[in-house]
C-alpha cells in the first residue's frame, strides 16, 4: 500500500509553512558534520558545499588539488577546512516521478528507465525512497536500500490529474531531513515542469530545498515541442530552484533519453568534490548568505564550469 503524503504528511504541513524556515534553516551550519579519516565528526559553525566541475565539453573534471578552489562566503576568500575529491559520502536520495497525466504517456518506460537507474545508483550504504506526484504526493517507499522494495514499488504506480510540483520539492526536502546527518541528500524529479495543484509556492519549495542542504536534479521531459503550448514558466521556475542547490536540470524530447539523462546523474553523483569552511568574519546576522566557489583552470583542462549551491543559512534563522 502506498503512503500517501497526503493524509501523513498535510496535516503538519499547514504548521511547517512557519515552522521550517526557523527550526530547519537553523541547523544548517551550525551542526554540520563531515567524514575525516573514515570516521564521522560534528563541526560547529562549518558550512559544507558540494561542488561538480565539467570541462567546456561537460565531461567531469576530477582530481583537482584543494589549491585549485576557491571559496567566497559574502565576497570574502574562506580558508578551506575540509576538501574530500570524489566525495564517497553515503546518499539518501528521493526520486520523485511527476504521474499526471500531461507527463504520463509512457508510464511503463519511464518506470523502467527508473529499474535501471535505481540498480545502478545505489549502493549498499545509500538509501531511496520513492514518490510519485500528480495533484497529491505520495510516497510509496520508506528510504531503503532495498532495490526488490523499490522495483515492486515502481511496478504499483498510477497516473492521476494535476501536477502538485512544489509540493512534491517541499515534502521530499522535509523527509531528507529526518535522515541522519552527514550524508548527501539528493531529490531526483522526472516532470514535464507543469504545475498547477500545489498548496506550497514556489519560495516554500525553493526555501525548504535549501535548508535542508539538497541537491536536486531535474529531468523536464518535454512532451510538447512547441514554446507556444508548453509551460516555459514552470520551467524557468525549476530551472530556478535547481541552480539554487547546486544541481543540474537536463531536458529531454523523448522518454528515450531517461538512461543516458540518469546515467548522467550517477556520473556527477559519483565525481562530485566536497569543500566545507567556518565562515570568516563570521555571519553579524542570521539569514541567506550567498556562496560563490570557483576553480583555477589548468593547462590540462582548460576552461571549466563549476556548479554548487549559491546560498546556505547561517545558524538561528532567516531574514
Amino acid at each position: 500500500m502506498s503512503q500517501s503524503a497526503s493524509p501523513l504528511l498535510w496535516r503538519p504541513f499547514r504548521l511547517a509553512v512557519i515552522s521550517i524556515p526557523l527550526v530547519l534553516f537553523g541547523g544548517v551550519c551550525a551542526h554540520a558534520q563531515v567524514v575525516k579519516g573514515g570516521r564521522l565528526h560534528t563541526e560547529v559553525d562549518l558550512v559544507t558545499v558540494w561542488v561538480n566541475v565539467q570541462d567546456a565539453a561537460g565531461r567531469p573534471v576530477t582530481g583537482l588539488p584543494k589549491e585549485a578552489f576557491s571559496v567566497l562566503d559574502e565576497g570574502n576568500k574562506q580558508q578551506i577546512a575540509v576538501f574530500e575529491a570524489e566525495t564517497q559520502q553515503p546518499l539518501d536520495m528521493a526520486l520523485m516521478i511527476d504521474t499526471s497525466l500531461s507527463a504520463n504517456k509512457e508510464m511503463e518506460f519511464e518506470g523502467a528507465a527508473a529499474i535501471r537507474f535505481i540498480r545502478k545508483v545505489l549502493r549498499p550504504q545509500d538509501t531511496l525512497s520513492l514518490f510519485t506526484f500528480a495533484e497529491r504526493v505520495d510516497r510509496l517507499t520508506p528510504f531503503t536500500s532495498s532495490t526488490t522494495t523499490l522495483e515492486s514499488a515502481i511496478k504499483r504506480m498510477h497516473s492521476g490529474a494535476g501536477t502538485s510540483l512544489y509540493d512534491a520539492i517541499y515534502l521530499g526536502s522535509g523527509e531528507l531531513t529526518h535522515q541522519q546527518p552527514g550524508r548527501r541528500r539528493v531529490i531526483v524529479l522526472v516532470t514535464d515542469a507543469g504545475e498547477t495543484t500545489s498548496r506550497a509556492t514556489f519560495e516554500d519549495a525553493r526555501r525548504a530545498a535549501v535548508a535542508a542542504e539538497t541537491l536536486i536534479y531535474t529531468i523536464v521531459v518535454r512532451a510538447v515541442k512547441s514554446d507556444a503550448l508548453r509551460d516555459l514558466g514552470g520551467e524557468h521556475a525549476l530551472a530556478t530552484i535547481t541552480d539554487t542547490t547546486g544541481g543540474a536540470m537536463f531536458l529531454a524530447d523523448e522518454l528515450s533519453q531517461l538512461d543516458n539523462l540518469f546515467e548522467e546523474i550517477d556520473r556527477e553523483l559519483r565525481t562530485q568534490y566536497l569543500l566545507a569552511f567556518y565562515p570568516q568574519p563570521p555571519s553579524p546576522k542570521k539569514g541567506i548568505r550567498h556562496l560563490d566557489v570557483r576553480v583555477a583552470p589548468t593547462a590540462a583542462s582548460g576552461p571549466m564550469r563549476v556548479r554548487s549551491r549559491r546560498i546556505y543559512l547561517a545558524s538561528g534563522g532567516v531574514e
